[in-house]
Protein backbone atom coordinates (compact mmCIF):
# COMPACT_ATOMS: atom_id res chain seq x y z
CA UNK A 1 0.00 0.00 0.00
CA UNK A 2 1.43 3.59 -0.88
CA UNK A 3 1.98 5.81 1.60
CA UNK A 4 0.40 9.15 1.12
CA UNK A 5 2.71 12.02 0.43
CA UNK A 6 2.50 16.03 0.29
CA UNK A 7 1.81 18.55 3.33
CA UNK A 8 0.22 17.94 6.62
CA UNK A 9 -3.29 18.65 6.87
CA UNK A 10 -3.62 20.48 10.31
CA UNK A 11 -7.15 20.37 12.28
CA UNK A 12 -9.29 22.98 12.00
CA UNK A 13 -10.84 22.22 15.80
CA UNK A 14 -6.73 22.68 17.12
CA UNK A 15 -6.14 25.64 15.10
CA UNK A 16 -9.40 27.45 16.25
CA UNK A 17 -8.29 26.17 20.54
CA UNK A 18 -5.08 27.68 19.98
CA UNK A 19 -6.04 30.85 18.61
CA UNK A 20 -8.21 31.23 21.54
CA UNK A 21 -5.76 29.87 23.96
CA UNK A 22 -3.05 32.76 22.60
CA UNK A 23 -6.09 35.64 22.72
CA UNK A 24 -6.97 34.81 26.06
CA UNK A 25 -3.20 34.78 27.45
CA UNK A 26 -2.81 38.18 25.31
CA UNK A 27 -5.76 39.68 27.44
CA UNK A 28 -4.31 38.57 30.65
CA UNK A 29 -0.87 40.12 30.13
CA UNK A 30 -2.80 43.46 28.88
CA UNK A 31 -4.94 43.57 32.29
CA UNK A 32 -1.86 42.56 34.02
CA UNK A 33 0.43 44.88 32.85
CA UNK A 34 -1.96 48.16 32.69
CA UNK A 35 -2.93 48.11 36.71
CA UNK A 36 1.34 48.58 37.79
CA UNK A 37 -0.04 52.18 35.92
CA UNK A 38 -2.56 53.04 38.01
CA UNK A 39 -3.08 54.40 41.34
CA UNK A 40 -5.81 54.13 43.82
CA UNK A 41 -8.15 56.93 45.00
CA UNK A 42 -7.82 57.99 48.01
CA UNK A 43 -9.03 60.37 50.79
CA UNK A 44 -13.06 59.20 49.55
CA UNK A 45 -15.47 62.31 51.13
CA UNK A 46 -19.18 62.04 50.69
CA UNK A 47 -20.61 65.74 50.63
CA UNK A 48 -24.34 65.95 50.69
CA UNK A 49 -27.08 68.93 51.64
CA UNK A 50 -30.65 68.57 51.69
CA UNK A 51 -29.71 64.22 49.57
CA UNK A 52 -28.08 65.84 46.72
CA UNK A 53 -25.62 63.43 47.64
CA UNK A 54 -21.92 63.76 45.89
CA UNK A 55 -19.00 61.15 46.53
CA UNK A 56 -15.13 62.68 45.40
CA UNK A 57 -11.75 61.35 46.06
CA UNK A 58 -8.23 62.00 44.74
CA UNK A 59 -6.44 62.24 42.53
CA UNK A 60 -6.86 63.72 39.05
CA UNK A 61 -6.16 60.86 37.01
CA UNK A 62 -3.56 60.53 34.82
CA UNK A 63 -3.20 57.90 31.46
CA UNK A 64 -6.43 55.61 33.53
CA UNK A 65 -10.16 56.09 34.43
CA UNK A 66 -12.51 55.31 37.44
CA UNK A 67 -15.80 53.91 37.86
CA UNK A 68 -17.76 54.48 40.61
CA UNK A 69 -19.71 51.38 42.32
CA UNK A 70 -22.40 51.76 45.25
CA UNK A 71 -24.41 49.00 47.43
CA UNK A 72 -26.42 49.11 50.39
CA UNK A 73 -24.25 47.27 53.46
CA UNK A 74 -26.14 44.12 52.22
CA UNK A 75 -26.72 44.72 48.71
CA UNK A 76 -25.18 44.24 45.49
CA UNK A 77 -22.94 46.48 43.54
CA UNK A 78 -23.69 49.19 40.97
CA UNK A 79 -21.88 50.56 38.78
CA UNK A 80 -21.92 54.65 38.43
CA UNK A 81 -19.97 56.81 36.53
CA UNK A 82 -18.53 54.19 34.34
CA UNK A 83 -14.72 54.85 33.21
CA UNK A 84 -15.01 58.45 34.25
CA UNK A 85 -11.74 60.99 34.37
CA UNK A 86 -13.22 62.61 36.91
CA UNK A 87 -12.78 62.97 40.36
CA UNK A 88 -16.44 63.25 41.62
CA UNK A 89 -19.71 61.40 40.92
CA UNK A 90 -23.48 61.93 41.57
CA UNK A 91 -25.14 59.23 43.31
CA UNK A 92 -28.26 60.97 44.42
CA UNK A 93 -30.45 58.96 42.59
CA UNK A 94 -29.17 55.50 44.03
CA UNK A 95 -29.52 57.07 47.87
CA UNK A 96 -32.63 58.04 47.24
CA UNK A 97 -34.38 54.29 47.56
CA UNK A 98 -34.08 54.71 50.84
CA UNK A 99 -32.66 57.47 52.75
CA UNK A 100 -32.82 55.51 56.16
CA UNK A 101 -30.32 52.76 54.50
CA UNK A 102 -26.61 52.43 54.75
CA UNK A 103 -24.68 52.78 51.27
CA UNK A 104 -21.11 52.01 51.12
CA UNK A 105 -18.90 53.11 47.51
CA UNK A 106 -15.77 52.11 46.57
CA UNK A 107 -13.97 53.61 43.12
CA UNK A 108 -12.12 50.77 40.99
CA UNK A 109 -9.00 52.11 38.96
CA UNK A 110 -8.42 50.65 35.69
CA UNK A 111 -5.73 51.78 32.50
CA UNK A 112 -7.34 54.23 29.98
CA UNK A 113 -7.05 51.58 27.02
CA UNK A 114 -8.56 48.62 29.74
CA UNK A 115 -9.93 45.68 27.93
CA UNK A 116 -12.39 43.30 29.92
CA UNK A 117 -10.50 40.59 32.39
CA UNK A 118 -11.33 38.66 34.95
CA UNK A 119 -8.57 39.96 37.28
CA UNK A 120 -10.39 42.55 39.59
CA UNK A 121 -8.86 45.91 39.52
CA UNK A 122 -7.63 48.14 42.76
CA UNK A 123 -10.48 49.91 44.58
CA UNK A 124 -10.82 51.97 47.76
CA UNK A 125 -13.61 51.43 49.83
CA UNK A 126 -15.54 54.65 51.21
CA UNK A 127 -16.74 55.18 54.75
CA UNK A 128 -20.11 54.74 55.09
CA UNK A 129 -23.13 56.83 54.79
CA UNK A 130 -26.65 56.80 55.88
CA UNK A 131 -28.93 59.80 54.23
CA UNK A 132 -30.84 60.60 56.95
CA UNK A 133 -28.10 60.97 59.35
CA UNK A 134 -25.38 62.05 57.42
CA UNK A 135 -26.67 64.62 55.17
CA UNK A 136 -26.20 67.95 56.12
CA UNK A 137 -29.03 70.55 55.95
CA UNK A 138 -29.00 73.55 54.33
CA UNK A 139 -29.52 77.16 55.96
CA UNK A 140 -33.76 77.77 56.12
CA UNK A 141 -34.52 81.22 54.05
CA UNK A 142 -36.58 83.41 56.31
CA UNK A 143 -40.21 83.26 54.09
CA UNK A 144 -41.41 86.42 56.30
CA UNK A 145 -41.32 88.13 59.18
CA UNK A 146 -44.36 90.82 60.62
CA UNK A 147 -44.24 92.76 63.82
CA UNK A 148 -47.20 92.71 65.34
CA UNK A 149 -47.35 94.61 68.57
CA UNK A 150 -44.91 93.45 70.56
CA UNK A 151 -44.34 90.17 68.71
CA UNK A 152 -42.66 89.99 65.89
CA UNK A 153 -43.33 86.60 63.81
CA UNK A 154 -41.28 84.52 61.60
CA UNK A 155 -42.05 82.15 58.80
CA UNK A 156 -39.23 80.03 57.44
CA UNK A 157 -39.57 78.79 54.07
CA UNK A 158 -40.30 74.80 53.93
CA UNK A 159 -36.76 73.49 52.08
CA UNK A 160 -37.85 70.68 49.05
CA UNK A 161 -35.74 67.93 48.86
CA UNK A 162 -34.88 65.95 45.97
CA UNK A 163 -36.66 62.63 47.69
CA UNK A 164 -39.75 61.27 45.70
CA UNK A 165 -42.61 59.68 46.79
CA UNK A 166 -44.94 58.72 43.87
CA UNK A 167 -43.28 61.71 41.51
CA UNK A 168 -44.08 64.22 43.98
CA UNK A 169 -40.49 65.81 45.67
CA UNK A 170 -41.14 65.83 49.43
CA UNK A 171 -39.95 69.04 52.14
CA UNK A 172 -37.81 68.76 54.43
CA UNK A 173 -40.62 68.05 57.23
CA UNK A 174 -41.92 65.33 55.39
CA UNK A 175 -39.13 63.65 55.59
CA UNK A 176 -38.16 64.19 58.85
CA UNK A 177 -41.20 64.53 60.94
CA UNK A 178 -40.74 65.44 63.99
CA UNK A 179 -37.04 64.86 63.87
CA UNK A 180 -37.03 68.44 62.63
CA UNK A 181 -35.69 71.20 64.62
CA UNK A 182 -35.99 74.91 63.26
CA UNK A 183 -33.65 77.15 65.80
CA UNK A 184 -33.96 81.11 65.39
CA UNK A 185 -31.50 83.69 66.65
CA UNK A 186 -31.97 87.16 66.72
CA UNK A 187 -30.03 90.13 68.15
CA UNK A 188 -29.85 93.50 68.44
CA UNK A 189 -27.59 95.37 65.10
CA UNK A 190 -25.54 97.12 68.10
CA UNK A 191 -25.55 94.38 70.78
CA UNK A 192 -22.52 91.25 70.68
CA UNK A 193 -24.88 89.08 72.71
CA UNK A 194 -27.39 86.90 70.90
CA UNK A 195 -30.12 84.94 72.37
CA UNK A 196 -31.92 81.80 70.71
CA UNK A 197 -35.71 80.72 70.63
CA UNK A 198 -36.55 77.18 69.07
CA UNK A 199 -39.66 76.05 67.75
CA UNK A 200 -40.84 74.42 64.78
CA UNK A 201 -41.68 76.92 61.41
CA UNK A 202 -42.96 80.30 63.19
CA UNK A 203 -41.44 82.16 66.30
CA UNK A 204 -42.98 84.73 68.72
CA UNK A 205 -40.38 87.00 69.83
CA UNK A 206 -41.18 89.79 72.60
CA UNK A 207 -39.31 92.81 72.18
CA UNK A 208 -40.20 96.66 72.02
CA UNK A 209 -41.48 98.50 69.25
CA UNK A 210 -38.57 100.98 69.19
CA UNK A 211 -35.83 98.62 68.99
CA UNK A 212 -37.74 95.56 66.99
CA UNK A 213 -36.22 97.44 63.33
CA UNK A 214 -32.99 96.96 65.27
CA UNK A 215 -32.97 93.10 65.14
CA UNK A 216 -30.92 90.74 63.27
CA UNK A 217 -32.24 87.31 62.19
CA UNK A 218 -30.92 83.90 61.32
CA UNK A 219 -32.57 80.05 61.08
CA UNK A 220 -30.39 76.96 61.40
CA UNK A 221 -31.94 73.57 60.81
CA UNK A 222 -31.19 70.36 62.94
CA UNK A 223 -32.06 66.76 63.70
CA UNK A 224 -32.94 65.88 67.36
CA UNK A 225 -30.22 64.84 68.69
CA UNK A 226 -27.41 66.77 66.65
CA UNK A 227 -26.29 70.14 66.07
CA UNK A 228 -27.91 72.71 64.00
CA UNK A 229 -26.76 73.30 61.04
CA UNK A 230 -26.90 77.12 59.19
CA UNK A 231 -25.38 80.38 58.49
CA UNK A 232 -26.70 83.83 59.68
CA UNK A 233 -28.95 85.15 57.36
CA UNK A 234 -29.88 89.50 58.01
CA UNK A 235 -33.67 90.29 56.78
CA UNK A 236 -33.54 93.02 54.46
Amino acid sequence: MATPTGPPVSCPKAAVARALLLGWVLVQVAGATGTTDVIVAYNLTWKSTNFKTILEWEPKPINYVYTVQISPRLGDWKNKCFHTTDTECDVTDEIMRNVKETYVARVLSYPADTVLTAQEPPFTNSPPFTPYLDTNLGQPVIQSFEQVGTKLNVTVEAARTLVRVNGTFLRLRDVFGKDLNYTLYYWRASSTGKNCSSSLERWCLRSSSSSSSCLCLCTSAGRSGQGPVGRRTRPS
